[in-house]
């Protein structure tokens, strides 16, 4: 299994902290967001390598931080410098796909969130499913269902239907942004761009991917912080203050 970090994004709402630095490396507790991350995946379920798909803006930031990793990181340039000309998740990811040739199972993150609980039961649910697979939370607020990835399953956690940004949503069943996908399931990430899936929002490829194969949903354990503003950053460090990790 190879990890795939997104963390090309510019984090406008969060100036003026990330006018010059990437949101991924800010610090929650006396640790980064990333390192929240890496951290527990390495010591639950750790990876063979781990894939940093940042912007040419930020790259270098990335690339000092992983300099004090003791695990396989490398850092991706994916040669954009502006909000304007992002490639969107779902190109970033072939993009890795394509410059390291990966051929691997993978686990697709967002680097700015932060969890309550170990990405290593996700892993290990996907593998006992042995399909690929996401996560869903329970979101009562309909307004909030219309801004993200809104999923149907089944009994057995298959995925029914997934809809980005839904007018309507067909449930209340929100996804975020946690992806492990099968080894045979990585080379539908060029085939669902070439038929205009969306790019944009990672849960785009999802939606179009689980249309091809049978994909199931694990419902979240606990909590995700999504950092994406100010007010949200200011929370977070407030629950996780002197928390070492």
């Amino acid at each position: 299994m190879k990890c795939l970090v997104m963390a090309a994004g510019y984090a406008t709402r969060l100036y003026p902290l990330t006018e010059n630095f990437p949101k991924p490396l800010l610090n929650v507790g006396e640790k980064t967001i990333l390192d929240w991350l890496l951290d527990d995946i390495h010591a639950s379920c750790p990876a063979e390598e781990y894939i940093v798909i940042s912007n040419h803006k930020y790259a270098h930031c990335f690339e000092e931080w992983a300099k004090g990793k003791s695990i396989p990181v490398s850092v991706l340039d994916d040669g954009t410098d502006s909000n304007e000309t992002r490639l969107g998740a779902v190109r970033d990811i072939q993009f890795a796909i394509e410059e390291k040739k990966l051929d691997d199972d993978l686990l697709v993150i967002a680097g700015d969130n932060v969890l309550d609980f170990s990405l290593g039961a996700f892993i290990a649910y996907a593998r006992g499913k042995d399909t690929s697979c996401i996560m869903r939370y329970f979101e009562p607020n309909t307004e909030r269902l219309k801004k993200c990835g809104v999923v149907l399953t089944d009994e057995n956690d298959r995925i029914v239907s997934m809809e980005e940004k839904p007018a309507e949503p067909k449930s209340n069943w929100c996804c975020p942004p946690f992806y492990y996908y099968r080894r045979e399931d990585v080379h539908f990430v060029a085939e669902g761009i070439r038929e205009g899936c969306g790019t944009d929002a990672p849960g785009s490829f999802v939606a179009w991917l689980s249309g091809k194969t049978s994909m199931h949903a694990m419902q979240m354990p606990g909590k995700r912080y999504d950092i994406g503003n100010l007010e949200s950053y200011r929370e977070v460090q407030e629950n996780y203050k002197g928390i070492k990790g």
